[in-house]
């Protein structure tokens, strides 16, 4: 297997990232989601959301990154999916805190999957996110 010198079980990633309303409009610019769920209070309030959300793929991207470094090619990423659990609210003041810890699941001869758990404070906001990764 190369590289991969894992076994079930073992933690390979972990990190946490500081989002910022900052972050959440420079992630608009750059994707074109401009919703104003993303950036603005009253329209978040309006709609009965609990504050201004990340946006779920900035999320989910934010998330598969942890592994990059591990890994060392983003190529071997050969599958990747995630379930919205919960949203990641950003306060204006304080921003928010994402970890991501990456655990090794299952290893065949050609691939692993690795198990990302990703949360803010306590709670688990996304599920079931899974990464198949090629080991050759």
């Amino acid at each position: 297997m190369g590289w991969f010198q894992a076994s079930v079980g073992d933690v390979v990633a972990e990190r946490t990232v500081h989002l910022t309303r900052e972050s959440l409009v420079r992630y608009a610019g750059a994707s074109g989601d401009f919703n104003p769920i993303h950036y603005r209070d009253e329209v978040a309030e309006r709609v009965g959301l609990p504050g201004v959300l990340a946006h779920g793929m900035l999320t989910m991207g934010l998330a598969v990154e942890t592994l990059v470094p591990w890994l060392g090619d983003a190529g071997r990423i050969a599958e990747y999916g995630v379930r919205f659990t919960r949203p990641v609210v950003v306060d204006s003041e304080t921003g928010a805190d994402l970890r991501a810890i990456a655990t090794v699941a299952t290893v065949d001869e050609e691939t692993a999957r690795i198990d990302l758990t990703v949360t803010h404070g306590e709670t688990t906001v996304l599920g079931k996110a899974q990464v198949r990764v090629r080991l050759a």
